[in-house]
């Protein structure tokens, strides 16, 4: 089988980024590792290609459009570089300005594959205040994705959810963690009488709802729960969390180079929260169980399919509801319930992704090959 030229596209992945580029990074990590050659297409100041370790990474010239992000506005720009590289097949982890790559490929009969990263039909009914609005302009969306891919790629149940109905080759790849990175030996909590110790590591943007486990937070404190609530994280909504937590312990630590002393914070911690009800999959979840702490997700969303009771708990989004399942978990925190969250994330493994993602990559490679 002649060697595989996987290109992997996305917007939005800066040096901060977090789920997204972690994600796209470790399979194309595992597709040099198996052999394929791989180009990653994103934003950048200029265009510029460099060849490096991770194989050719090539910014295309993007606008900022926040402090953090770019995104590709001329997309011809990337088609170009694409079509310097001469992939096999793409998989594009955007579906804004880049969602036309599957039509430029069916044109040169290269397969290509959507990594569907986000749920736009919940987050858009988060924009707009109403899910009767965006869910009707969310299904023609993903209607038109759905008709420019060959295969759409989600990691949970509930990813799969807004494509449900759809005409559409779906496959679910659940992620997996760097189990050497995250681990138990990182760290542990303090012993010794002390408060709780809570943390969220994460964007500060309210898509990804950190604001929820302040309002949490500040219910514990009314409470009069002894805890700690560490944030370690960046975004444009830091200072209106900041006047959110009024007068709880919550305290705003800004974001954490080195992923080494990201695993440090999250096995130092007792529990870790990531109650976000819209998140397709939760790569923070399995980074703090991989360190043995236990997590806290919201009963809805990708996150909450990565616990079990013996390592986590689910509460209803709202502030009583994530304060409630806090307590309950720090009922019952004990050695074993760090070692079954150790042993939970030890089944999320990244050969795994990578393995299925080859062999995906390998069907629409083949698949280009009968059409030419």
């Amino acid at each position: 089988m002649a060697k595989l030229r996987i290109a992997q596209l996305a917007n939005f992945v800066s040096e901060t980024s977090g789920g997204m580029k972690i994600a796209i990074d470790q399979l194309g990590s595992g597709y040099l590792a198996s052999g394929a050659e791989r180009m990653l297409i994103i934003p950048g100041p200029r265009d510029l290609v460099t060849e490096t370790e991770m194989g050719l990474i090539a910014q295309v010239r993007a606008p900022k459009i926040s402090s953090t992000y770019r995104m590709i506005a001329e997309p011809g720009r990337a088609f170009d570089v694409l079509e310097r590289f001469s992939p096999t097949s793409v998989e594009s982890s955007d579906k804004w300005t880049l969602s036309k790559v599957g039509r430029w490929a069916a044109q040169r009969d290269i397969g290509s594959v959507l990594f569907s990263h986000e749920r736009l039909d919940d987050m858009a009914s988060g924009w707009v205040r109403s899910q009767r609005m965006a869910k009707p302009v969310v299904a023609a969306m993903n209607r038109r994705l759905a008709a420019g891919f060959d295969i759409v790629v989600v990691t949970s149940d509930y990813s799969a959810g807004e494509w449900r109905g759809l005409d559409v080759d779906m496959r679910k790849v659940p992620l997996g963690v760097d189990l050497e990175t995250f681990n138990p030996d990182k760290g542990a909590p303090s012993p010794g009488p002390r408060p709780l110790q809570l943390c969220y590591v994460g964007r500060l943007s309210h898509e990804k709802h950190p604001q929820l486990g302040i309002a949490a937070a500040a219910e514990l404190h009314r409470l009069g729960v002894d805890f700690e609530f560490h944030l370690y994280g960046a975004g444009p909504d830091l200072n209106a969390m900041r006047a959110q937590a009024g007068h709880a312990p919550v305290f705003f630590h800004g974001y954490v180079r080195g992923r080494d002393e990201v695993a440090r914070r999250l096995a130092s911690s007792d529990i870790s929260l990531s109650v976000s009800p819209t998140e397709t999959f939760g790569l923070a979840v399995l980074e703090a169980l991989a360190c043995g702490t236990p997590v806290v997700t919201a009963d809805r969303g990708g996150a909450s399919e990565l616990i079990t009771s013996r390592c986590g708990e689910w509460g209803t989004p709202d502030a009583v509801g994530i304060a409630q399942a806090i307590q309950r978990l720090a009922d019952r925190l004990s050695d074993q319930v760090r070692t079954a969250a150790r042993s939970h994330a030890c089944e999320y493994d990244w050969q795994t992704p990578v393995a299925r993602m080859m062999e995906i990559h390998e069907q629409l490679a083949e698949k280009g090959r009968r059409s030419r």
